[in-house]
């Protein structure tokens, strides 16, 4: 019966040391360690750019151009959270229906932005960039035979929402100006156009942006 209270009152002291000895350490991190938030405190950095950016991408399978900026506010270097938006326009092309009028589709989309950046100190780092909004797309010509031969005409359009990841190298090539080249893939709700698939919108797109900014 000794030995076993003698065990016993052991097992508690060492308990209680151990105990203690986390209580010590937690408290000497904490003094020496300022806690670290997303929105604030001494160890945040804020800050913050505006970009252009050109991409090429493919809709209705016919060559497009999409020109965009975008806008964002950049958390301790690695978050960055803005508005981005683009208009585009695809290739014209005659349709059995007329040969005579040039028909393609144009339009725009944009909406929230978001980007986790990774190692962003580093000379080349890499970004993954999320629009997430809305957009539209309309079905336009131009009849080059008529009097109004330099007027667009829509014959239709639709509205969609639109969810567009996509991963960028970017280069810092000065303090204040980044190069970001990249690629993404847009994926659409479904689009009720004449002509056209309901998917027409979906595929990626390849392109670069110039940043400038506070980074």
């Amino acid at each position: 019966m000794k030995i076993k209270h003698l065990n016993t009152q052991l097992v508690k002291r060492t308990l209680l040391s151990v105990l203690l000895s986390f209580v010590f350490l937690i408290s000497y991190a904490q003094d020496n360690e300022q806690m670290k938030t997303i929105f604030g405190g001494e160890n945040i950095s804020h800050g913050g750019y505006g970009a252009l950016n050109l991409y090429y991408s493919q809709i209705d399978h016919r060559d497009a151009i999409l020109i965009g900026a975008e806008g964002g506010w950049i958390i301790n270097h690695k978050f960055t959270l803005g508005l981005a938006g683009f208009g585009f326009v695809n290739d014209m092309y005659f349709k059995d229906i007329n040969d005579n009028i040039k028909f393609n589709l144009a339009g725009g989309y944009g909406g929230l932005l978001i980007a986790p950046i990774i190692m962003p100190q580093s000379p080349v780092h890499v970004s993954f960039p999320i629009i997430i909004g809305a957009g539209g797309i309309a079905y336009t010509s131009n009849d080059h035979w008529s009097r109004d031969r330099d007027k667009w005409y829509t014959h239709d359009s639709d509205a969609f929402f639109i969810i567009e990841p996509g991963i960028n190298i970017e280069l810092n090539l000065i303090s204040f100006m980044r190069l970001s080249i990249g690629g993404k893939y847009r994926i659409t709700s479904n689009i009720n156009l004449i002509n056209t698939g309901s998917h027409v919108m979906n595929g990626f797109s390849v392109g670069m942006s110039l940043k400038f900014g506070k980074f």
